[in-house]
């Protein structure tokens, strides 16, 4: 077989983007975001592995600019938001827990809570559909530490959407957090 059809046939294997994650170590949205980033076109099917889902496949070429990008970052481990140590134990990420008063004129009450390790990108993000948004308040945390920490400072407050509720009073929620955060270590 000559170098070009060889080429060629390799050209046309197609890798699903979930095996690639794999291969590569990554999470899946990890390599869609890079897939797309690229403007790599791929093809939507399904296989007996995928259990009748639509799966996005690429070339073999495709993949190899994927790997290419991928290789000059370092890997992220399954839950995004732990390292795990030699011996195995998980080691959160350090951040800040955040509080955002979304609408501080018109809905003074609603608010955005949650973990970032980059709290001036995520006020960012969120300006995009809460151009007022402000930060209130913001405590050193550990990414594991999140899902505890919005049970408890959101005690009472309706439940907006995922991570955006409505309170009767917004000092209250921010005394739940210094009162959360007092009791954690440093």
């Amino acid at each position: 077989m000559g170098d070009a059809h060889r080429l060629s046939a390799m050209d046309n294997k197609l890798i699903s983007a979930i095996d690639l994650a794999t291969e590569l170590g990554r999470r899946k949205q990890t390599v869609f975001k890079v897939i797309k980033r690229l403007q790599i076109e791929g093809q939507r099917m399904s296989t007996s592995d995928s259990r009748g889902q639509m799966v996005i496949h690429i070339t073999e070429q495709d993949a190899e600019q994927v790997r290419a990008v991928l290789s000059r970052t370092n890997p992220i481990p399954e839950d995004e938001d732990a390292r795990t140590d030699p011996d195995g134990y998980i080691q959160p990420q350090l951040g800040v827990f955040y509080l955002i008063q979304l609408e501080p004129a018109y809905d003074p009450g609603r608010f955005k809570v949650g973990f970032t390790t980059d709290l001036n990108d995520r006020l960012r993000k969120h300006r995009c559909s809460a151009p007022h948004a402000i930060v209130l308040s913001s405590w050193g945390c550990k990414s594991l530490w999140e899902k505890t920490v919005i049970d408890c400072v959101t005690v009472g407050c309706e439940r907006v959407h995922t991570e955006v509720f409505r309170t009767s009073s917004i000092d209250d929620v921010v005394s739940r957090c210094e009162s959360f955060f007092e009791l954690m270590p440093k």
